[in-house]
């Protein structure tokens, strides 16, 4: 046998070799098929319950594959149907593998006899908006910024307030475009937030959230809406720093 045929014949030997190696490793590898507790919830994910009613949670089924495993959920969050709030109810489980899933139910606790509707979008009150430092009342006004930090003006940021059942709404940026704009770190670091608008058109905070540094407000002052302007006013805690005093007006 020449060279070469010996080449070719090695050749295709380890492929072969290789191969069967590789199906006999396989051959061995244990599979299995693992069910995630999944879940039927009756009723609406996103509930409104007017204050002072009560609330009946609607149910749910839970199932791991064709099993029903209701049995085994774990609810947690509880609903004050006489506070104005978004609670959340949360179902979890843990299925036979150890593994563990959830979903969630919103509910919003809000007053109908709140009829002014605040939803649009709101430009900033420049010259009236500014950031306090609490710690020596040192005051930055918003239409300082573009020559403190050389970002943005203002002029083309805007505040979008939607409503999500009557006297409740969500806020694009509590802060008032102040690190999104005016320092120019983007959308990431606008202070998303819930409030509640009374029927004496003060404003309350029910939750908020910066995404970039993952914390929220202390707390929202002052808060008030004017129906004949359609001006809007808070005054917005963060960080045990800075209270951020944010006018916006109805574009």
């Amino acid at each position: 046998m020449d060279m070469k045929k010996i080449i070719i014949y090695s050749l295709f030997l380890f492929i072969n070799v290789v191969a069967f190696n590789s199906c006999e490793k396989t051959s061995y590898d244990d599979s299995k098929i693992t069910y995630y507790v999944t879940f039927d919830i009756s009723g609406d994910k996103t509930m409104l319950v007017p204050v002072g009613t009560t609330f009946v949670d609607p149910g749910f089924k839970a199932f791991e594959g064709e099993k029903d495993v209701t049995s085994n959920v774990k609810t947690d969050g509880t609903v004050d149907s006489n506070s104005l709030g978004l609670y959340t109810i949360t179902y979890s489980a843990v299925n036979a593998d150890g593994y563990a899933s959830s979903t969630k139910r919103i509910v919003i606790v809000y007053d109908p006899t709140v009829t002014n509707d605040i939803a649009g979008n709101y430009s900033i009150d420049v010259p009236k908006s500014n950031r306090l430092q609490l710690s020596n009342s040192k005051i930055i006004q918003y239409s300082d910024m573009k020559t403190l930090y050389g970002k943005g003006d203002f002029s083309s940021f805007v505040v979008t307030i939607a409503k999500i059942a009557p006297g409740m709404f969500t806020v694009s940026d509590l802060f008032g475009g102040y690190y999104s704009d005016g320092r120019g770190y983007g959308s990431s670091y606008e202070m998303i937030g819930y409030i509640a608008l009374n029927p004496d058109n003060s404003l309350d905070l029910l939750s908020s959230q910066v995404s970039a540094w993952g914390d929220s407000l202390d707390g929202l002052e002052n808060g008030i809406y004017d129906p004949a302007t359609g001006v809007i006013k808070w005054s917005a805690y963060y960080g045990g720093a800075y209270s951020f005093n944010v006018v916006i007006n109805k574009k």
